[in-house]
């Protein structure tokens, strides 16, 4: 038995030296060591030996397999430190290199001209107001001045959700809510994305932007809202761009009027864009009716105040001599790169 445990530790050590791979030397390990290993097999022998021989041959057993476990312990080590250094030469990053080019994104077009009107309308003393896409009924059209039995409705036909829930129309709901929270003044507009149930078109979708613009204090007139307009409208096409209102009718002000600019490709000579008259139609306003007053709280016998609404995928459309609004929507980057 004692030349047999020497062969194994002999033949052991042999076998340990040409493992090239931990998961070798594993198997060598569980091959010698393992319960059904050969230094197992042996043990399983000492119940044959006399009672002299038995502790000498367990001295020696466990001699063999202390020396096994340390040889099993250093291959272990050296091959974990050579597969280390394998790694670390194939993972090597030359510095000098250049690096890979990663395209960075930008601005949508519609992101810049709406951060552009907001930066106009914060330097005139407007703060940013917002309200939720899904609105009631009321909000949308009651408190409007839009009773159910409007006619105005029809132009709006929409998505509802229940009979008194539906995805808002316009940015308008947000003039009630603003004024049900704070008394005047009032000074505020509210960028935001609105439905209507309109087909498909070059100038027409389900889904588009508007932004509101409301202010109320006492002694507001239509004089405040045309300066107003008259510098925004500056401000966004430039210093030479003239506006004019025409009189109109909504609902929800009185008086109310349309508010046309000087054509940004002509310059108000007349050309295609214009359709030969100059000026092109970019918003709606006028004086916030006293119904609409009162249904947010406001006591309109002391105040007053204007009201104006904008699309901004029209504002976007003119800002960059865009002739499809859905462009804006297909996410073509041949177009989009443009901007």
């Amino acid at each position: 038995m004692k030349e047999k445990l020497e062969a194994i530790r002999a033949l052991a050590e042999k076998q340990l030296l040409e493992t090239s791979s931990r998961q070798e030397l594993e198997s060598l390990r569980v091959q010698i060591l393992g319960k059904k290993g050969e230094l197992t097999a042996i043990l399983k022998q000492m119940g044959s030996l006399s009672p002299e021989e038995r502790p000498i041959m367990g001295q020696k057993a466990n001699e063999v397999r202390a020396f096994i476990e340390s040889k099993v312990a250093e291959r272990q080590a050296e091959l974990k430190a050579k597969e280390n250094e394998l790694r670390l030469a194939k993972e090597t990053i030359d510095v000098t290199l250049p690096g890979e080019r990663h395209p960075l994104g930008h601005k949508h077009p519609l992101s810049i001209v709406l951060d552009e009107v907001k930066d106009i309308f914060i330097g005139m003393g407007f703060q940013i107001a917002t309200g939720p896409e899904v609105e009631w009924d009321y909000y949308n059209f009651e408190a409007l001045n839009l009773p159910p039995d409007h006619p105005a409705r029809d132009t709006q036909d929409t998505f509802y959700i229940t009979e008194k829930m539906l995805l808002r129309t316009q940015t308008s709901p947000v003039q009630i809510r603003v004024m049900e929270k704070q008394q005047p003044p009032i000074r505020v507009i509210a960028p935001g994305r609105v439905y209507r149930s309109d087909a498909v078109d070059a100038t027409h979708s389900p889904f588009f932007h508007q932004i509101e613009g409301l202010v109320v204090d006492e002694g507001i007139t239509m004089g405040d809202l045309k300066g107003n307009l008259m510098q925004f409208a500056k401000r966004l096409y430039g210093e030479q761009t003239q506006i004019r209102l025409r009189p109109h009718h909504f609902p929800f002000t009185e008086p109310s009027c349309e508010m046309d600019v000087t054509c940004f490709k002509c310059g108000g000579k007349g050309c295609p864009m214009c359709k030969g008259e100059g000026w092109v139609e970019i918003l709606g306003g006028g004086m916030v009716h006293p119904k609409v007053l009162k249904n947010g709280g406001i006591d309109p016998e002391k105040y007053s105040g204007y009201a104006f609404g904008v699309g901004l995928e029209r504002l976007t459309m003119f800002r960059f001599n865009i002739d499809d609004m859905r462009l804006l929507y297909e996410n073509d980057m041949r177009f989009l790169s443009q901007f």
